[in-house]
């Protein structure tokens, strides 16, 4: 009997230990299926991730992956501007509130993990599932634009996306735009013309998607790194790249203003909102300002290490009823780099800002294909955070996560 358990424990032991030599890879399909289904599920995609980290903590290897994780700097601003939030839970008088919002940080650990996992080989593979995901989100969004199908989830046929609401999904149609420039016009190798066309016919088709749908934010990250992708491809003929910015951006607008009546009214709404601002603040764009302006009191008086983790909803209630009594009170003053220093000071700003200058540092030391990508994350998110908490919120933090880990892993020299 004795030998019989022992035999049947060192069969056990020798196939978690030969499972344990396939995790990596198995890891690194895991990373595939999440960058498609984090776009389109959120219960699906956080299962996903759950599964990821299991396996990361059964394969072991700790010494290995802390030695990945030790040689990516990246990594190390991720994980102090988490930590930040933990230490302002010290001087946080509404700990429940600071709990939530580290609660909803914990995604900037994940590149953490994720660096230790993905693979130069299934790069490719990590975009493309993710565009896929984009893709038919954006399918169905023309479904319901057109009445085909009946709105769902979060969508209505006025402002079509399912999956998620028109602040984040703009974002990432903006990012999935560059993605497909990048392919069509950056990868030298690419010259299937197949998947030329299909490229082509999805950058045009989410192009208009980004204007019947009501995302101001993503709207203007568009513009933003469509500029950036004339700039990066005739790099060595600037005059080119203002030509077309001056000639094509206004084109766009013009096209869009005159044929999509939702882009219209969003943009008179927004004009109209700064007009009526002393009448009623109570506007998408006029609440925007007074948070502005009331949170700028907040860090006034806590410039260096901010209110506290958990003391914004409070500390702007006090400011709001003392100086806009008729403005409605907020937890998220829709502007990133407000919250964060209303939170965590200049410290936990910089902490911040440094996670995007050591990506856009990537970007000039590198030299390889994925380049015009390790630009385009940091400006489009450096945007489109002027207008909300883009890092706090799941779907974009998300975004930002995923592909800050697939982007700025360190290959030790090696060529993609």
């Amino acid at each position: 009997m004795e030998k019989s358990i022992r035999g049947m424990l060192q069969v056990t032991i020798h196939n978690f230990s030969s499972f344990q030599t396939k995790i990596p890879t198995i890891n690194s399909y895991l990373l595939i299926l999440l960058g498609f289904t984090f776009p389109l599920s959120v219960s699906i995609g956080t299962a996903v991730i759950g599964c990821i980290m299991l396996l990361w903590l059964g394969e072991g290897k700790f010494k290995e992956k802390f030695t990945i994780i030790q040689h990516n700097k990246i990594s190390h601003a991720f994980l102090a501007f988490f930590i930040i939030h933990l230490i302002g839970l010290l001087w946080s008088e509404d700990l429940k509130w600071g709990l939530h919002i580290v609660s909803k940080e914990w995604r900037m650990l994940l590149p953490l993990i994720f660096i230790t996992i993905v693979k130069k080989e299934h790069i490719q593979y990590y975009i493309i599932a993710f565009l896929s995901a984009i893709s038919i989100s954006e399918v169905l969004s023309y479904l319901i634009w057109f009445g085909i199908i009946p709105a769902f989830q979060s969508s209505t046929m006025l402002n079509p996306t399912p999956f998620m609401s028109h602040i984040s999904y703009n974002p990432f149609l903006a990012f999935s735009i560059f993605l497909l420039i990048y392919f069509i016009f950056f990868v030298k190798n690419y010259k299937n013309n197949f998947s030329k066309i299909i490229s082509l016919l999805f950058l045009t088709t989410m192009t208009i998607n980004i204007f019947i749908t009501g995302g101001r934010a993503g709207q203007i990250g568009f513009f933003v790194i469509l500029s950036l992708a004339f700039i990066l491809y005739f790099k060595k003929n600037i005059l080119k790249s203002i030509l077309l910015i001056l000639v094509v951006l206004p084109a766009i607008f013009f096209i869009a203003y005159s044929s999509s009546t939702l882009f219209n009214t969003r943009i008179h709404e927004g004009l109209n909102d700064i007009q009526m601002i002393d009448k009623n603040p109570n506007t998408s764009v006029g609440l925007r300002m007074t948070f502005a302006i009331n949170t700028l009191q907040i860090i006034k008086e806590n410039p260096i290490f901010g209110a506290g983790t958990g003391d914004f909803p409070k500390e702007y209630e006090k400011v709001n009823t003392k100086r806009s009594p008729n403005a409605l009170p907020t937890v998220n003053p829709h502007n990133m780099y407000l919250l964060v220093l209303a939170q965590t000071g200049i410290v936990g700003l910089m902490l911040m800002l440094s996670i995007f200058y050591m990506q856009i540092q990537s970007f000039f030391k590198s030299n390889d294909s994925l380049s015009p990508l390790r630009l385009a994350l940091p400006i489009l998110f450096l945007t489109i955070m002027l207008s909300d908490s883009y890092l706090l919120g799941h779907h974009t933090a998300l975004l930002f996560v995923y592909f800050s880990a697939i982007l700025y892993k360190d290959f030790s020299g090696e060529k993609v």
